[in-house]
């Protein structure tokens, strides 16, 4: 069945094109995809990739939030969850005015383990708990940074700043996740920590992936490791070298580079294999299992949904694995098993994303988008996709 509206991204891509004054052909000869999928897209007949909405906002010179129409900010309202964004930008913005004089802090080694805290919630995808203490952590670590400089502390405020990058991007702030950024090099800087900055480099190159800037995303990977090479080589710098070569093999596979899939996967495995799981070291999840996912990702990424079911269904996740990187696979798995046709497994897999991490699969763009795929190609709409639907905002 048809989807039931036409407010989707390929109606917001139609929208831009027209206000650009392209004809369909004029656009689809912009693009690395075909006038027929241009056409199947804009008219709601195929869901849009993450690769096919970058190549789009690269053309038409917009954000690609434009075009997926983030932030969902009526179900955020409906949530509750747009309140505490304001929150989390003022404290992003007020970082350089040094320690408050009227504000008394909470010591600073619960500061410390606070940060640790924050971090540890937006794993477990707990976004609304993370977002509504955050605040007041950036607040009061700050103050205390600037009032007696540590390192420790320096360290602490810089975790803090990702852990706003995280919940910004997670709930579709795309802005609000760059600004969060540049405080995490301010911080990173006085901290003078190499992996802190390399970590930050990593992080930009996903932003530039989102947005279809593939070259410039694969240039931050190779400064990320730039900057962690300057330290001495220890199990958390290797860990961040690692997450910095699966960062830039998902990158690789968008740019449809198969030798630099190959390498930055393989490079991966061989420190995966030495260190075993680190995914205690900055939250990053590293390990032999995160490599398996981005091999997955990675596949997925370049269209061969064959390859990546056939991976998938060899992902064994254990109970360690944080939710948000359980979700997300789930996430990827569900979109590969509605392209490869199984739209029973597809649908199973987006109810169990769903129940991991609801507030995450709910404002990610790509469960979104294999719904509606899913609703396009239904003859008969089961309830619980229906409620999926209905769920998301669609």
């Amino acid at each position: 069945m048809p989807p039931p509206d036409d407010d989707h991204t390929g109606a917001r891509v139609r929208e831009q094109r027209r206000l650009a004054r392209l004809t369909l052909r004029q656009f689809a000869d912009r693009l690395p995809y075909s006038y027929s999928y241009l056409t199947q897209v804009e008219c709601g007949a195929r869901p849009a990739t993450a690769d096919f909405v970058a190549a789009c906002a690269r053309a038409l010179r917009v954000d690609v939030t434009v075009l997926t129409g983030q932030p969902y900010v009526t179900e955020l309202q409906r949530d509750r969850l747009a309140e505490l964004v304001r929150p989390i930008r003022e404290a992003l913005d007020l970082y350089d005015l040094g320690a408050h004089p009227d504000l008394t802090a909470r010591p600073a080694a619960v500061l410390l383990a606070e940060a640790d805290r924050l971090c540890e919630q937006v794993r477990a995808t707990h976004l609304r708990t993370a977002a509504g203490a955050l605040p007041s952590a950036i607040t009061e670590l700050a103050h205390t940074a600037w009032q007696t400089p540590s390192t420790e502390l320096w360290r602490a405020l810089a975790s803090t700043y990702r852990t706003a990058h995280d919940i910004a991007v997670k709930l579709g702030y795309y802005d609000l996740s760059a600004v969060a950024l540049d405080r995490m090099a301010w911080a990173a800087e006085r901290a003078s920590d190499p992996c802190l900055g390399a970590v930050r480099q990593y992080m930009r190159a996903l932003v530039y992936f989102r947005e279809g800037e593939y070259a410039i995303g694969q240039r931050l990977v190779a400064s990320g490791h730039g900057i962690v090479g300057q330290a001495d080589e220890t199990r958390e710098t290797l860990a961040v070298t690692g997450q910095l070569h699966l960062g830039g093999s998902v990158i690789a596979a968008r740019a449809d580079d198969v030798t630099a899939v190959v390498r930055h996967l393989s490079e991966a495995r061989t420190i995966a294999a030495r260190i075993g799981d680190a995914s205690d070291v900055h939250w990053l999840s590293f390990g032999p299992t995160n490599v398996a996912l981005h091999r997955m990702s990675a596949a997925v990424e370049m269209g061969r949904y064959d390859t990546a079911l056939t991976q998938a269904r060899r992902i064994r996740l254990s109970t360690s694995v944080a939710t948000s990187r359980r979700a997300h696979f789930l996430l990827d798995r569900a979109r590969t098993e509605m392209e490869t046709g199984h739209t029973e497994a597809a649908l199973t897999h987006l109810v169990q994303a769903r129940r991991a991490a609801p507030e995450q699969t709910r404002y990610h763009p790509g469960a979104r988008e294999t719904i509606r795929g899913l609703l396009h190609v239904a003859r008969r709409t089961p309830d619980s996709l229906t409620y999926m639907a209905s769920w998301v905002g669609m």
